[in-house]
């Protein structure tokens, strides 16, 4: 029996390598978007853009901010800007998971609280980032929060 997907729980990528000459790709997402990655010189690439791992990093951090962006101006709270700074390890040998991240927001805004902004970053991690909660599954996530006034 076929699964029943919504709109918006179904995501779609296609993945095209740029040719014999390297290990570059370009992945073109299901909104229309193109995203280029490439590879290390030591691995037949160019270094022309991100790795692929950097980028599941990229887009874990992306999601993250993303939830606690929201979480934040949802409590109407003045929240004026949001920058994480992702720091990973990955294992040793393959599959070379990522078994260590860290993730510092350093939240802008007005009046805000600690206590406030790092309960957003805990229900991030723990109920929305659905990148987060996968990468969990083999990395220890932790996380710091720095308030900046402004």
């Amino acid at each position: 029996m076929a699964q029943n997907f919504l709109e918006s729980d179904r995501m779609e990528c296609t993945i095209n390598w740029m040719g014999a000459q390297g290990m570059a790709f370009v992945a073109e997402t299901g909104s229309g978007h193109l995203l280029n990655m490439d590879g290390a010189p030591e691995g037949g690439g160019h270094n022309l853009a991100p790795r692929p791992m950097e980028t599941v990093l990229a887009g874990t951090g992306g999601c993250t901010a993303y939830d606690v962006v929201l979480i934040l101006k949802r409590g109407r709270h003045d929240v004026r800007g949001c920058q994480v700074k992702l720091s990973a390890e990955r294992a040793e040998v393959e599959p070379k998971v990522f078994t260590a991240i860290h993730m510092h927001f350093v939240v802008t805004g007005k009046g805000l609280k600690q206590e406030v902004v790092e309960r957003a970053v805990a229900m991030s991690h723990e109920k929305y980032c659905s990148a987060s909660i996968m990468l969990g599954k083999t990395a220890t996530i932790t996380t710091s929060v720095e308030l900046v006034e402004g």
